[in-house]
């Protein structure tokens, strides 16, 4: 009968210790439950109670910077042609809505085909379509980009109201903030373009952020894009501000007008957004 080769101490699995036995508490079992349910004693990536306090307001901060910016680098995007717009629009409302969305459509799956933001197989993306993710231009704007069959962002908030993404933006690409101060960050970081299209309060908030980024040369020179001149000089009276002296002649070279998508991409373009100066401006 042949023998058993002898046991490798080395390879001898060691002996469960039972830490009641080597390190035996005096009291019984229980009698520490108001330690052990402590909120002190959580963990502290585990303590939600936490971690959604005041004095870590920095660090969730930090946390919007970092896992937006992890995801748009895995998918290689370098740069975006921002698109905003009224969420009030849809491709069934009144005849200007509907023309309005329709463009924004159209307008993207122009951007996305001919900037760069459909190569597959190699890194990076430029011109990547980005919005706010929601309904209205911003569902017409990753919707073009989706006919195009590229990616897009969808850049979300969470409102009290509260909103929901579109079915058109990049599953992988479609984020949800909730500091604005921290999603407007991520509209500028990447920007190679900036197209507005007619809208409301939060439209005019986001465009002014911009050209004020512009005015004090806060932001590369990008072409800033307004959509439907009739529109804008109704609702906004750039000559007056320059006549009562609260911005200055050139301010108003900041930005371009547009009446078609073909006409968008044009001055797109025109402003430098297929250059590689641009693109070298994002370091992604």
């Amino acid at each position: 009968m042949a023998k058993k080769p002898p046991v490798n101490p080395a390879n001898k699995p060691a002996p469960r210790l039972d830490p009641k036995t080597i390190a035996p508490f005096s009291h019984a079992q229980g009698d520490n439950d108001a330690q052990m349910a402590a909120a002190s004693y959580k963990l502290a990536a585990l303590d939600q109670d936490w971690l959604l306090g005041d004095s870590m307001r920095g660090v969730r901060f930090m946390l919007e910077y970092a896992k937006v910016e992890e995801a748009l680098d895995r998918w290689g995007v370098r740069s975006t042609v921002v698109v905003f717009g009224s969420a009030r629009f849809s491709p069934h409302g009144r005849p200007e809505h509907r023309r309005w969305y329709n463009d924004a459509r159209e307008f993207a799956r122009i951007a996305s085909e001919r900037g760069g933001a459909l190569l597959s197989e190699r890194t990076p993306r430029d011109n990547v379509i980005a919005t706010g993710g929601g309904p209205g231009i911003m569902e017409a704007a990753n919707r073009g980009a989706h006919d195009a069959g590229a990616p897009s962002i969808g850049y979300n908030i969470t409102l009290p109201m509260e909103q929901e993404p579109n079915a058109y933006s990049t599953p992988d690409l479609t984020f949800r903030f909730h500091y604005f101060a921290m999603r407007k960050m991520h509209f500028a970081m990447r920007a190679n373009a900036l197209v507005v299209f007619p809208g409301g309060m939060g439209t005019m908030d986001e465009l002014f952020e911009l050209l004020a980024l512009r005015q004090t040369d806060k932001a590369p020179p990008i072409p800033i894009v307004l959509y439907d001149q009739k529109f804008w000089e109704e609702v906004i009276n750039f000559d007056a501000m320059v006549k009562h002296g609260v911005i200055s002649a050139p301010d108003e070279s900041l930005f371009t007008y547009a009446e078609t998508p073909e006409q968008a991409w044009q001055q797109c373009v025109d402003g430098g957004v297929m250059t590689r100066w641009l693109q070298e401006q994002h370091t992604t």
